[in-house]
Order: C-alpha cells, then sequence, then structure tokens
C-alpha cells in the first residue's frame, strides 16, 4: 500500500543543478527561495512538490509555490495588528518647532530622545498617547538648521473644530496662511492651509471632534494604479476611496488600515502628466506597528517591494524594525508592536 506520509521541508531533495539547463536552473534558485518563504508563512512545501528530480516537474511546481506564498502572506497580513504609529522629518530648530506645535496647533509633548553619540535627536508630539495615536515624530540633526522639503512632499492633514480660531492663533505667532479658511471647491467642507516654520504644511479640516485629530499625511506620486498596488499587496493597507479632479488635474487616493473617520491615513496624489518628483531631505518616513517584522520584510518582497534596511534590532535601542521604499522612493518603517510598548514603558 502506498505510503500517505508526505515529505517535510528537510527531506525534499532537490536536483543538483549540473542536471538542468540554463532556465531550469533559475527556476530552481527561486523555487529553493520560495520553499523557505513557505515555510515562514506556515504552509506545507509537499502541497505544491513532487518528490521526484525532474526539473521540468519542479519548475511548475515553482510557479504554484510563489502564487501561494503570495496569497498566504497576504492573509498574515490581514491578520497583523498594524496601526500608523509616527511620522518622522527634520527639523532645524527643535524649540522653535516645539513651541508652535504646542502654542498653534495645541500638540502635547509627549517623549525626548537624545542620541548624543550618534548627534541626533528625537521629539514625539500629539494629541494623546503613542500607544492609541498617530505622532509626529522630530528629528534634529546636531548642527543642521535647514533642509529642502522639495516638491514630493505634500502635507500633514489636521482635523479641527473651529478653523478660524487655529488660523488666528497661528496668525498672532507670526506663521504662515497660505490659504485662508474657506469651502473646497464644488463642496461645503471647510478647509485653510498654514506653514510651520520649517515651511511643513498643514491642511486644516473643520470637523467634529476625531479620534485622531493628526489624520492624514499627503505624497505625490507618479503612477498612482502602481502605488495603490504597492500599498495594498506590500503594505496590507485598504484602498478606501479615490477622487478624480478633472478642472485641477489630479487624481487622489486614500489608503489605510481602519475607517477614514477613526484612523490617520495615507494620501496619494497625482497630478496629470508628471511622473517624477523632488523629495528632498526634509521629510523621512510614516512608521507602522507590526507583530512581525521578518514576516512584514518577506511578504514586502513578495509583494516585489524593496526593502532597504533588513528585519532585526537597531544599535543602542534594541527595537526590531524592517523598512522599504514605494516605487517613488517614499520610505515605510515597520517596528515591532512588542518592542515599541517597551520602548514607551
Amino acid at each position: 500500500m502506498a505510503s500517505s506520509i508526505r515529505p517535510s521541508l528537510s527531506s525534499i531533495m532537490l536536483p543538483s543543478l549540473s542536471s538542468c539547463n540554463p532556465s531550469q536552473k533559475f527556476s530552481l534558485f527561486y523555487l529553493s527561495n520560495g520553499i523557505r518563504q513557505f515555510h515562514n508563512f506556515g504552509l506545507k512545501a509537499s502541497r505544491f512538490l513532487r518528490h521526484d528530480d525532474k526539473c521540468t516537474r519542479l519548475m511548475a511546481s515553482g510557479n504554484m509555490l510563489t502564487t501561494a506564498t503570495q496569497e498566504n502572506a497576504l492573509d498574515w497580513i490581514k491578520q497583523d495588528k498594524r496601526r500608523m504609529l509616527h511620522v518622522v522629518y527634520r527639523v532645524g530648530d527643535l524649540d522653535r518647532t516645539i513651541k508652535f506645535y504646542k502654542e498653534c496647533l495645541g500638540m502635547k509633548l509627549l517623549r525626548k530622545r537624545d542620541m548624543q553619540e550618534q548627534r541626533y535627536t528625537n521629539i514625539f508630539l500629539g494629541y494623546g498617547p503613542e500607544d492609541a495615536h498617530f505622532v509626529v515624530e522630530l528629528t534634529y540633526n546636531y548642527g543642521i538648521d535647514k533642509y529642502d522639503i522639495g516638491d514630493g512632499f505634500g502635507n500633514f492633514g489636521l482635523a479641527v473644530d473651529d478653523i478660524s480660531r487655529i488660523v488666528e492663533l497661528v496668525r498672532a505667532k507670526g506663521g504662515k496662511i497660505t490659504r485662508e479658511p474657506g469651502p473646497v471647491k464644488g463642496g461645503y467642507s471647510i478647509v485653510a492651509y498654514i506653514e510651520d516654520p520649517d515651511g511643513y504644511k498643514f491642511e486644516l479640516l473643520e470637523r467634529a471632534p476625531s479620534p485622531e485629530p493628526l489624520c492624514k499625511v499627503m505624497l505625490r506620486v507618479g503612477d498612482l494604479d502602481r502605488s495603490i498596488k504597492f500599498y495594498e499587496k506590500a503594505l496590507g493597507m485598504k484602498l478606501l476611496r479615490t477622487q478624480d479632479d478633472p478642472e485641477s488635474k489630479s487624481t487622489i487616493a486614500i489608503l489605510g488600515y481602519g475607517p477614514e473617520e477613526k484612523n490617520t491615513v495615507l494620501e496619494l496624489t497625482y497630478n496629470y502628466g508628471v511622473t517624477n518628483y523632488d523629495k528632498g531631505d526634509a521629510y523621512a518616513q510614516i512608521t507602522i506597528g507590526t507583530d512581525d517584522v521578518y514576516k512584514t520584510a518577506e511578504a514586502i518582497k513578495l509583494a516585489g517591494g524593496k526593502i532597504i534596511s533588513e528585519p532585526g534590532p537597531v544599535p543602542v535601542i534594541r527595537t526590531k524594525i524592517t523598512s522599504c521604499v514605494d516605487p517613488d522612493g517614499w520610505k515605510t518603517v515597520f517596528v515591532d508592536n512588542v518592542d515599541f510598548r517597551r520602548e514607551l514603558e
């Protein structure tokens, strides 16, 4: 009677490369890599591998393996406890920026991290505790007082219940108002735009009290469909809505990990015909929490994303992270949820 026992990962014998032609060798390389990824996401490779030494069968199995691994990675991402934690950017004068954010925008100083040997300081500000709210992480690099924001970064969104009051406060403190309060074109929502001392723009949106006042980050991209696919497949975000505006020749896509009314979201803007932007050196990244930075990195790779920091602990802090860039070069850092909570303690 034939055995019903399926081979384990360790018992699967792949054929020697010498017995395969160049095309088959290439497939065999990706198949062996796929087996490792299969194991990472808890699948049985034996479901897809024939226990024989024929390269042609292995090539077919390799295609099935890659597809199944991608599907399982996406399933894992859906179960991962992800939340947007911080938006990180560089400023030239910490005291000046902290004062503006506290006095004009009503933020609270949450914590400070001074890395003297590395010659930089991080300041965290926001509207509530970091373990439950999206916050700002300001970075000051010793001796650098000016940065180039470029034209790729758009703005931060801030939900407020009285725009006029905030605008007048900014004006009284010598801040810059780039758009006075008023309804959006073709609608009833009231918005205004201001700039902080370093030139970062904030879009003020008049809304009822929100659980996440710091409600969005807007970045410009050169191919909206490509970017949406990346953030859905590689980062596990949901496409919440899109909006096309032929008059202004732009389209936006709103993505995130929960409803726009209750969670901070990412707004991607595509301007008709513009495929490249100058990202400057001021804006840094969005930070997202994850249950497993190692699986996160593998899932990003499976989705065709580019990892720029392999998963592992950060020196000194020892918090585990991994980071990637999207097709336009915008950076995202994933932080281990357990390590993040420990860091807050």
